[in-house]
């Protein structure tokens, strides 16, 4: 599996596995951090090894100025560089010291499905998934980097074919972001698209039942992928985010933004469905949201020949706690809905991380890099 088209002047100086899915990055000493980096904020954390357990070493947050970043395109490079820096300073308990770093790649710029060719050696298969990723994506081959993997046991219910879970991310964003984290000082050892990295800390270890819808609702926008035996297969992203819900809670109640947001901030989407004025000022949002996870997984189990169904689902992003949130989606859906708990598989014994819960779950990106660059000898 490699990461292809790479400029020959990069091959030189820089020493990063270019890759969106391998399960190995190149041995390197220590441990790398996890920065997860989106429009609005810069999270990062790092853990150490310390015999049998993984201790939390330090992290932080840190607001990007407004306008530097937008879906996912890097606008003012300096403002970011600073917001990382930032939150390297903020870093605790401990002071992040490595300068090795797994970032985050925005989902909203790549390109990620299953697609299934028929049964063939490896070396052959690498002409056949370059046609299939060419057939697949709305940009030209050589606009992107690309990498893929043949999955060991098939999702799909295609007979007498193998799968082959594909990426693809527009060099411009890619190199965006290497010139922003070399300049901010970083050596860049991974990248990695947000829902691998969510799948790797929000998905317990050696649980490979049923699909799994995992919902990202943050600040700008919310996030959608499927994943099947641990493995990401099917993403999609809508502009229904918390902004949505200040937006429509400031124009029913008629009040300002500011108010909106501490509105929600203290009563959620309202505590009793049926009777509250927030409720009713968020529900057309909620019913949007509700109808794009049902899409979603319409076309997951159509798409893929799915032959099970998507059983539980999984909330993380900023907003993820947000009053009521859980509750609604588990009751219009019918299905178990739980808030993300990113630290199912840190090995962190009985010390609770000084994080709380629901701030946490802000930091499932950042985790699942973190867990990469702590375990890069074997990750999946």
């Amino acid at each position: 599996m490699g990461y292809n088209g790479k400029k020959k002047r990069e091959n030189k100086k820089r020493k990063i596995k270019m890759s969106f899915l391998t399960k190995k990055i190149f041995d390197f000493a220590g441990t790398a951090m996890g920065l997860d980096l989106n429009d609005l904020t810069v999270r990062v954390i790092q853990f150490e090894r310390e015999g049998r357990k993984d201790r939390l070493v330090g992290y932080a947050s840190a607001s990007i100025a407004p306008g530097s970043v937008s879906d996912g395109e890097i606008l003012k490079k300096d403002q970011v560089i600073a917001a990382i820096h930032n939150a390297l300073e903020k870093a605790g308990p401990d002071k992040i010291k490595s300068k090795k770093v797994i970032c985050s790649l925005p989902e909203t710029k790549a390109f990620l499905r299953i697609i299934s060719i028929p049964k063939m050696e490896k070396k052959e298969a690498r002409e056949a998934i370059k046609w299939e990723i060419e057939a697949n994506i709305p940009l030209a081959l050589d606009q992107v980097y690309y990498d893929w993997q043949i999955l060991d046991e098939n999702i799909s219910a295609e007979k007498n074919k193998m799968d082959v879970l594909v990426v693809a991310i527009s060099k411009k964003t890619v190199d965006q972001f290497m010139e922003v984290l070399e300049g901010a000082g970083l050596e860049v050892v991974g990248l990695e698209i947000e829902s691998v990295a969510q799948a790797r800390s929000l998905l317990a270890s050696g649980n490979n039942g049923g699909a799994v819808l995992i919902i990202d609702f943050d600040e700008r926008r919310t996030g959608f992928f499927i994943a099947s035996k641990g493995t990401p297969c099917f993403t999609s992203s809508i502009p229904v985010s918390s902004q949505s819900l200040n937006d429509s809670i400031s124009k029913t109640l008629s009040v300002s933004l500011a108010d909106a947001e501490k509105t929600r901030f203290s009563h959620g989407i309202g505590s009793d469905f049926k009777n509250s004025d927030i409720f009713f000022a968020v529900k057309p949002v909620l019913e949007n949201l509700i109808s794009e996870i049902e899409r979603s997984i319409d076309f997951f189990l159509s798409e893929l020949k799915y032959s099970g169904s998507v059983d539980e689902i999984i909330i993380c992003g900023k907003e993820a706690a947000t009053k009521g949130i859980v509750p609604y989606v588990s009751k219009r859906l019918g299905k178990k809905v739980v808030l993300g708990d990113p630290w199912v598989n840190v090995n962190i014994g009985r010390k609770l991380p000084e994080i709380e819960r629901n701030l946490s779950v802000e930091y499932a990106t950042a985790i699942g890099l973190a867990l990469k660059g702590l375990n890069y000898e074997d990750i999946s």
